[in-house]
């Protein structure tokens, strides 16, 4: 068995083609991300990628939709994330595929 931290990630991603990471992979990419209430989020987009999220904790509101605690949302590629932070959110988000230079800030 192998321990480690979600700490010691960068900002919570743990699965795909980065380091650290879980599983080393450009097929998709998996993390457990936190964001702070009010935090100031850049509003960008993806033009391959689809994000698969699942809200775990707090409330937030992204593409003119309000989200709360148990919330799943998917932001498709084009479309414009510009999240508000209500709280403190944890937000489990899965992006297929797997890039890290996919994302564009508007």
């Amino acid at each position: 068995m192998i321990v480690g931290k979600l700490s010691d990630t960068t900002r919570g991603w743990v699965i795909g083609d980065f380091e650290p990471s879980l599983l080393k992979t450009k097929d998709f990419e998996v993390g457990v991300l936190t964001h702070l209430k009010d935090e100031k989020w850049p509003a960008h987009y993806h033009k391959q990628g689809t994000e698969y999220n699942i809200l775990i904790k707090g409330s937030m509101k992204v593409c003119d939709t309000e989200l709360t605690t148990g919330d799943t949302f998917i932001i498709e590629p084009h479309e414009i994330a510009d999240p508000t932070f209500y709280e403190d959110c944890t937000i489990v988000c899965i992006k297929v595929p797997g890039d890290s230079k996919d994302k564009y800030l508007v």
